[in-house]
């Protein structure tokens, strides 16, 4: 099985607006789909690739083009500074979990398999979801249910859990078991969806890490430049809408004194773009992709 099948591929290279002679960069290296695209159109420019998971390292191109940071992208612009780079031409992020990280059984990001609950991206981390099950407070984990995933019993969820726990709760199907019975019977599949969602942003501070990086970009990114992300998820969408329109994640946006607005960057697109029937066919992980 591939590593990772790039979504919306060709939307967001073109989006990127490359100059062959640009310097660019992808914050999610991941299967390396996207930057071989992007690579393609590069002559004299270079492309650096982030990522944290050691396992992306394999797929690392033979070029002098490119050069791998194994990396969280909240560390961007310092590391990008030890190469010597203070500005680029265009940022690319393919946000969320890549399909060798689903499948790794291992890795626990899913409940079709009996796997540990570990759901670390970066396998250096300390926090697992198996850690947080055993030791959060019950009123915690109704906070990740209600904040990263928008259930409505998830005060009853977390509950269960808290008083499941004699035997700890280490695989996926053990929560799968306590859970199963809070969800709505015709949609059981999205609602444990939902549940290791949450776990999984908790455990990498997805949304945390996102802000870091679109506040980075306001500097790193040329005038002139492109900023372009594909999410999967409502939560890590409405963070970079607000922050395209705005640049800031809530609240009114800032003026000048003659009433202009301070807004860092200029939407291209009025709305996201989706994925075209076609490549949801061939590629299932494709359905709930935005680009911005």
């Amino acid at each position: 099985m591939a590593y990772h099948n790039p979504v919306l591929l060709h939307e967001s290279v073109k989006g990127l607006n490359i100059s062959p002679a640009g310097v660019y960069v992808d914050v999610t290296f991941g299967g390396g789909g996207h930057s071989k695209e992007i690579l393609s159109h590069l002559q004299t420019g270079h492309l650096y690739g982030f990522d944290q998971d050691p396992d992306a390292r394999a797929n690392v191109p033979d070029t002098d083009k490119f050069t791998f940071v194994n990396q969280n992208f909240k560390h961007l612009k310092n590391y990008l500074r030890f190469y010597g780079v203070t500005q680029v031409d265009g940022l690319l992020g393919d946000l969320g979990v890549s399909s060798h990280q689903f499948d790794a059984a291992t890795r626990g990001f899913t409940f079709r398999e009996d796997s540990p609950l570990d759901m670390r991206m970066d396998q250096a981390g300390e926090l697992t979801a198996e850690i947080i099950l055993n030791t959060y407070e019950a009123e915690d984990l109704a906070r990740i249910f209600r904040m990263y995933a928008d259930l409505p019993n998830a005060w009853k969820l977390a509950k269960a859990i808290s008083n499941n726990r004699s035997t700890p709760i280490k695989t996926s199907w053990q929560l799968k078991d306590i859970v199963e019975q809070f969800s709505p019977k015709k949609q059981w599949h999205k609602f444990l969806a939902q549940v290791f969602q949450a776990l999984r942003i908790e455990v990498n501070g997805e949304l945390d890490v996102l802000k870091s990086l679109l506040e980075q970009c306001v500097d790193l990114i040329k005038p002139g430049g492109r900023l372009v992300i594909i999410s999967y998820h409502s939560l890590e969408d409405r963070l970079v809408k607000n922050f395209i329109r705005t640049g800031k994640f809530e609240g009114e946006v800032e003026k000048d004194f003659y009433g202009n607005p301070l807004v860092p960057f200029k939407a291209i697109t009025r709305k996201p773009l989706i994925p075209t029937e076609e490549e949801n066919s061939e590629n299932n992980r494709a359905r709930s992709a935005k680009l911005r």
